[in-house]
Parts: structure tokens; C-alpha cells; sequence
């Protein structure tokens, strides 16, 4: 077998009588993984529920329904073998992802609505991370130690008859082990207390889910994120899995049982540890097999000598931190990467459940193509990726704007300021240059045009003007007439994300809009301004001709703002007064 280790010109050997500690744990949490079943058949099950009866994949396979892995379909898998196997099955189409993006969304709303403490951490379109342990620590200290049977699962601080009923004394759903007979200390008794109290929670999140968007889910419970989705993965679909303490690793003598951690984890192979990238579980295997040609051997459950399990590489001689920095390290590792795989081992994940970004980094589409050389063909793909992008925008950039006044209910909470056009062209026969860069992607950018942020405007002809105005242009530097191509993918993509800071929706439309609850003098003399000459910036005042108006954006308490909204300033003699006051004001310098 080849070396994966990063220096091939010495060999990490084991240390003989040293053995690495446990990592200490830090059991305080409660973490719900979510996985929804199947999310992307589900999609479209939900759609057209007649679908949900027939076996359903799409396209490639890229992922297909419960009904038709029951009947031999599985994931990656060729279509046409596909078709051999169950001839009625159902393809559809994935490529338009907003579909997904916008169920994804919505299903994580849900579920974060339920952490007191907001932190919901979504991974991919179909996996949702919940911090829960303040809502259960907060249960757990309303428990009656006397009648655990008959609970009561609080949802709101505030109001006691909000919540479920639920039984303390066993967990919901499942459990990993089944039973636990060891005997639990005063600590780990209070680690099961709370996990037993999570283990409701999700089956209430479950239910409700179900309920009320017809999307299902399986549900880990643990008191880290790589505990919580490893369990939950034990009873797909539509189970929960809770991992029982204890999780306290006892001391290493025979006589002594491992910890349900132990006992749990120790059964995975070392590339399926979440954290344990493809290339780290290569350099692990190869060092643990290389150094123990006859390793493979002996070991039960193996694919092949190059399966190895985590308890393989935990309980090999001399394994610990240091030894995997060794393995793992080198240029562009990520510093302490030894210690954080060995924590991995053993159950030990500190990592946070962080909220969602709300902004992403880059939004970007891309297609793939067996024949893409002539300019037509470009501007009506260019335009599909136009349509689809800005439809993207609006989904990930735009929120409600509440009390607006305006003709649109959407807000910008960020905009990119950069919009780069890429593309990839195949080889050809007589172009040398062609066929040099043709495995690399090219690209030109410009700053976002303005004109793609109006929303006011039918988005068909803002797409139509950025493909006219920018991408075309963009296109034509990448791929000057003089050249000969055929591309193979275009990418659209707009990054540069700048966040808006957050504004009160009131502008000159809303002022106008609220005029019913000005005196009849304010709106006379406001309807009698010219609008083009109105300014709202903080302390800019517009010449009229016998007065200006300002809208007055200074901090004030709540009894002066709603008194001197509406002001206006004397051109005669540079005093700001209130609107309503302003006549009387003019028969002031009327009468000298």
C-alpha cells in the first residue's frame, strides 16, 4: 500500500508504554440533530402527493424515495440501471435548486422558533443543528422528583400552559443502548435527565413539523453535534435515537466496561466521523496499516484491509494527539488537527451550534453543456441564468419590510457589488490556445449595475437589461469573435456581499401615506411642496420657495418624535417649527 504520510522520507512510529489520555468531556448540552427524510424526493412529493406511493429518484441518481430503495434503486446510481431494475419508476428533474432552498428555509425557521437561545446551525439543504439546552434546563428544574410520570414540557417562560405532557422516566423514540445498567453517578444522572427531556422535545418538533408541512424527520440526541447526527442515523425514517449515558470514560482496566460513548462510536469506520475529512481517514488508515501489515487480518467486520474502525486507531500503540498532529500536519493543516481527531475518537466534539449566516458570502448558478458556440445560444443561456439568479437574490437577499409604506413589502438586507461571468470551453481541433486552457475555468467581472436592486421594475426586463448591458459585454471579453470556442459551462455569480444597515422603512411616500393623521393646515402645506425638491438626508434641508421641508431622523424620545415629525424651516428667518405652526408663523412676519 502506498504512504499517505506527509514526509515519505521518515516513518512516525509507535511510542511502546505510552498511552495518550482521554479527552475531557464537557457533557452540559443538549444538541437535537434533524435530518429530513429523503428532503429532495420529499420535495417534490409534497408538490404532487401522488408521487409518494411510487417509487420516485432524480435524475443521476442523486438521492430517490424510501419506496424505491425498498425495491433495490439507491443513490449515484445510473439511470438507465435504474430503469432496468424498476422499469415504472419516476424521474424528475433537480436542476432549479430554489425549490429546495425555499422548503429548506422554511423548515429550519420552524425548528429554530423553538431554541430559546437561537442557535440553529443548518447544514446543507437537509440537516438542522438545535441547541436546546436552555428550554431543558429550564424544564429540568421544574421537574418533581416525586412524580417524573406525570411532567409537564414547558415551551414558553411566561406561560405555563403552553408545553406537552410527558413521562421523565423514559426517554421518546429510541435509545442507544437500548437499556443502560451501569450505575449512573449524581452527574451523569443529571446528563440522562436532561437528554430524556430533549428526546421529547424532538418528538414534539417531529410531530409538529409533520403536521403542519408534511415533511418528515429523524432526530439524534446527545450533548454534542457529532453524538447527536451519529445516533440519529440509527433509525431512518421518521425515528429518533437518544444516546444513553454513561459518557464518562472509566478508567482502562479489564474489569471495566467502556463507556456507552465508547461502546457507540467505536463500531464506526474512521472515514465515516464526521470531521474526518476523505484525505485524514487515507493518512490514518495508511499509517495504522502500514506500520501492521497483518493488521487487517485479525479484526472482525472488515470490507477489506483498508476498513479500519475507530477503535482500531483509538487502542493502536502509541496512538494519542500528538502522534495524528505528526500524521495529519504540514503545510495548510489546520493547526492542532491532531488533537481535535483525537477528541473525535472518543466522542469529544466542542464545537458550537452557530446560527445560519443570514448573508451568503456569493450567490452563483451554473450550467453544463455538450454544445455551446454560437451567440444566440449564449443569450438565451446567459438569460436563463440571469432569471434564475435574480430570483435567487430575492430569495436569500430580500426580507419583509415591516410597516412599509411603499409600493414593495421587500427590503434588501445585503447586495452584492461585484458580478463575475465565467465560463469553461472544450477542446478543439485546430486551436492550440483552446485546447490549452480548456480543463480551467476563465472569468471576467464588473460592479453589480443598480438597476438589478429595483423592485419595482417587472423582473423580466431587469434580466433583460443585465444581459444586455453586462453580461454580454463581459461575455465578448472573455471570448473575443476573433477566437474560436465551444464551451462546455457558463457560471453566473454576484458576490461582494455588503449588508444594509438596518433602516426604518420610512421614506417620503410613507409621510405622504400618513398625511390622514396630519391637521388639515400640515397637509395642505405639504401636498403643496414639490416632491422632486424634498430631501429625507438627516439634517439636509431643500430650498423652496418660502420654505423647506426636513424630515427630522434625529434620536429622540417617542413624545417629540411623533410632535415634530413633520417640520418645516422659515426661509426668512432659518427657524424650523412645526407644520401645523407654520401659518401662524408667516402672519408673524406678515405683520412685522
Amino acid at each position: 500500500m502506498a504512504s499517505l504520510l506527509p514526509c515519505s522520507s521518515t516513518t512516525i512510529m509507535p511510542l511502546p508504554g505510552q498511552e495518550a489520555k482521554a479527552p475531557r468531556r464537557n457533557d452540559e448540552r443538549t444538541i437535537i440533530h434533524f435530518d429530513y427524510d429523503c428532503f429532495y424526493a420529499a420535495v417534490f412529493e409534497n408538490e404532487n402527493p401522488a408521487l409518494k406511493s411510487v417509487p420516485l429518484v432524480k435524475q443521476i441518481i442523486v438521492t430517490c424515495n424510501y419506496v424505491a430503495r425498498q425495491r433495490g434503486l439507491r443513490k449515484l446510481q445510473l439511470v438507465t440501471e435504474a430503469k432496468k431494475i424498476v422499469p415504472e419508476v419516476v424521474i424528475v428533474l433537480g436542476e432549479e435548486l430554489g425549490r429546495f432552498r425555499d422548503v429548506s428555509k422554511t423548515l429550519y425557521h420552524f425548528l429554530k422558533s423553538f431554541s430559546w437561545c437561537g442557535r440553529a446551525e443548518r447544514l446543507g439543504f437537509d440537516e438542522v443543528f438545535l441547541d436546546v439546552s436552555d428550554i431543558v434546563n429550564f424544564n429540568q428544574a421544574l421537574l418533581d422528583p416525586k412524580d417524573l410520570q406525570h411532567s409537564f414540557f414547558r415551551l414558553n417562560r411566561d406561560d405555563s400552559t403552553v408545553g406537552f405532557a410527558c413521562d421523565a422516566t423514559v426517554q421518546a423514540g429510541h435509545s442507544f443502548p437500548a437499556s443502560t445498567e451501569a450505575l449512573l453517578d449524581k452527574s451523569e444522572t443529571s446528563v440522562l435527565q436532561r437528554l430524556t427531556l430533549g428526546s421529547y422535545l424532538a418528538e414534539h418538533l417531529r410531530t409538529r413539523m409533520e403536521d403542519e408541512t408534511g415533511y418528515t424527520a429523524t432526530a439524534g440526541i446527545s450533548t454534542n453535534k457529532l453524538l447527536a447526527k451519529l445516533v440519529g442515523s440509527l433509525n431512518k425514517p421518521r425515528g429518533q435515537t437518544t444516546l444513553l449515558p454513561p459518557y464518562i470514560m472509566p478508567p482502562r482496566f479489564q474489569e471495566n466496561p467502556p463507556s456507552n460513548v465508547i461502546r457507540f462510536i467505536d463500531r464506526y469506520e474512521i472515514s465515516k466521523i464526521p470531521g474526518v475529512g476523505h484525505k485524514s481517514s487515507q493518512r490514518i488508515r495508511s499509517y495504522v496499516t502500514s506500520l501492521y501489515p497483518s493488521f487487517g487480518s485479525d479484526l472482525p467486520d472488515k470490507a477489506s484491509d483498508e476498513a479500519v474502525l475507530v477503535r482500531d486507531v483509538r487502542n493502536f500503540p502509541g496512538m494519542g494527539p500528538e502522534v495524528l498532529e505528526r500524521v495529519l500536519g504540514g503545510p495548510g493543516a489546520e493547526r492542532g488537527i491532531g488533537g481535535k481527531i483525537w477528541g473525535l475518537l472518543h466522542g469529544v466534539d466542542n464545537s458550537i451550534v452557530k446560527n445560519a449566516r443570514q448573508i451568503p458570502h456569493q450567490i452563483s448558478m451554473e450550467n453544463t453543456y455538450l454544445c455551446l458556440k454560437t451567440m444566440s445560444e449564449v443569450h438565451h443561456q446567459l438569460s436563463k441564468l440571469a432569471m434564475r439568479l435574480i430570483k435567487r437574490m430575492h430569495i436569500d437577499l430580500l426580507e419583509d419590510c415591516e410597516g412599509s409604506y411603499t409600493g414593495s413589502s421587500k427590503k434588501w438586507i445585503a447586495q452584492p457589488k461585484t458580478v463575475r461571468l465565467s465560463s469553461r470551453a472544450r477542446p478543439t481541433k485546430n486551436s492550440v490556445t483552446t485546447q490549452a486552457r480548456s480543463y480551467s475555468r476563465v472569468s471576467r467581472s464588473c460592479p453589480c449595475p443598480n438597476f438589478i436592486f429595483e423592485l419595482d421594475v417587472d423582473i423580466n426586463l431587469v434580466v433583460e437589461r443585465l444581459v444586455e448591458k453586462t453580461l454580454i459585454p463581459l461575455f465578448k471579453k472573455l471570448h473575443p469573435k476573433n477566437l474560436e470556442w465551444n464551451l462546455c459551462l457558463v457560471n453566473l455569480c454576484v458576490t461582494n456581499m455588503k449588508q444594509i444597515a438596518e433602516k426604518d422603512c420610512q421614506d417620503i411616500s410613507r409621510m405622504i401615506s400618513l398625511s390622514k393623521d396630519m391637521t388639515n393646515e400640515e397637509s395642505n402645506i405639504l401636498n403643496n411642496l414639490p416632491l422632486n425638491s424634498i430631501s429625507g438626508e438627516k439634517n439636509s434641508v431643500s430650498s423652496l420657495n418660502s420654505l423647506s421641508l426636513q424630515l427630522s431622523d434625529q434620536q429622540t424620545d417617542e413624545e417629540s418624535e411623533d410632535q415634530f415629525r413633520y417640520q418645516a424651516k422659515c426661509d426668512t428667518c432659518d427657524v424650523t417649527v412645526p407644520l401645523f405652526a407654520m401659518k401662524a408663523h408667516r402672519r408673524f412676519h406678515s405683520h412685522g
